[in-house]
């Protein structure tokens, strides 16, 4: 019998009707370009149109990363300095990213007319399956900042099905009482709404130091074209309560890893969000000198964090690890019962020289400050 010999056979893509090969690789460098640059659409919804940009290309059996901005931003000012950054590069390579902004926030977004009757924030929960379905996706993993995490977090409890885990920034459970509306209206009545939004977003002592990163995005904010849209995305900014509770009916499905840079606005409320949930799917990363926006002052130790937080969910095995794993400090906080059968890790490492994942003991929530 004749020896069988392997024949290594290269695929070719055929080339349309007098396309040269010269110019079928310049269409493939433009379709790199183009997704490079982001494609935007918008889709109608019940509550209106929204606005939002897909980099990347969908991969087989990975969700996407799907972001939602805070008040007084949009995606690229809430999230470019994070997906841009140098070691952010491996993880979106690996997944497709769907960026929203909320109604009126997108670059160029027209002024609504007088006595538009802005969505609330549940109303923008509810936009989402709309996008999901224009694009045909199934599952993402949500990052969201301040009202953007909370939208995010209304959106996991009402379809959990279709949220593999969250990344929550700054996140609020509570809901917004008279006492709350008052003090804003008060507010109101004595500082601008760019000085209101500031406010929200960063530290006193941010504010105090009137650090150029403040100063930067008050200028963003207070030469917006679309100004009168953000005061109805920051009046919008009330809301029910979650309703988290620990053991409870109301929870999180999926892995979630809050996040709170070190005396920022929201930290106490990040905290109370932590003793709310699950500490066998949560992780509680606390970071040192990163102010009010640690995704646009600490990119490479969030980015860390992330990929360690997807490794945990079984995605990027072979990531390396090194930067937190040698910097940071540990501690174990939230002593719960254990009952120990979890199917994957969901806490961030303790402190390692190897570079790979240490799994954490069970039943607890890791909080790291670094």
């Amino acid at each position: 019998m004749a020896e069988l010999q392997e024949v290594q056979i290269t695929e070719e893509k055929p080339l349309l009707p007098g396309q040269t090969p010269e110019m079928a690789k310049e269409a493939e460098l433009a379709a790199r370009i183009l997704l490079d640059q982001g494609q935007t659409h918008s889709v109608e919804t019940p509550y209106g149109s929204v606005t939002f940009t897909v980099y990347g290309t969908p991969k087989p059996k990975r969700p996407a990363i799907l972001t939602y901005h805070d008040v007084g931003l949009n995606y690229k000012s809430c999230f470019q300095p994070l997906f841009q950054f140098g070691d952010m590069q491996e993880i979106i390579q690996n997944f497709v990213r769907v960026h929203v902004d909320a109604p009126g926030m997108e670059e160029g977004a027209p002024v609504f007319p007088l006595g538009y009757q802005y969505p609330s924030l549940d109303q923008l929960a509810d936009m989402i399956p709309c996008i999901l379905q224009y694009l045909n996706f199934s599952t993402i993993i949500g990052v969201g900042v301040g009202a953007g995490a909370y939208i995010l977090s209304r959106y996991a409890l009402t379809h959990p099905d279709t949220v593999e885990g969250l990344v929550l920034i700054n996140i609020d459970p509570n809901a917004k009482g008279w006492m709350d509306w008052a003090a804003h209206k008060l507010t109101g009545l004595t500082s601008s709404l760019p000085e209101m939004i500031l406010g929200h977003l960063f530290s006193q002592e941010e504010l105090s130091g009137n650090s150029e990163l403040v100063q930067k995005y008050r200028n963003i904010i207070t030469h917006a074209p679309n100004l009168e849209n953000i005061e109805l995305y920051w009046n919008s900014n009330n809301r029910r309560d979650l309703n988290l509770e620990r053991g409870g009916a109301v929870t999180f499905k999926c892995p979630v890893m809050l996040v709170v840079g070190d005396q920022a606005p929201h930290e106490d409320a990040v905290v109370e969000c932590n003793s709310k949930l699950d500490p066998t799917q949560t992780s509680f990363l606390k970071m040192a000198d990163s102010g009010g926006q640690p995704q646009l002052t600490q990119p490479g130790k969030l980015t860390e964090a992330f990929k360690y937080f997807l490794q945990g969910m079984g995605y990027m095995a072979s990531s390396c690890m090194t930067r937190l794993s040698r910097s940071r400090t540990a501690s174990l906080t939230s002593a719960a019962s254990i009952d120990g059968n979890r199917s994957r890790s969901r806490t961030l490492s303790q402190s390692s020289e190897s570079g790979t994942l240490p799994s954490g003991p069970p039943g607890h929530t890791m909080e790291v400050s670094c």
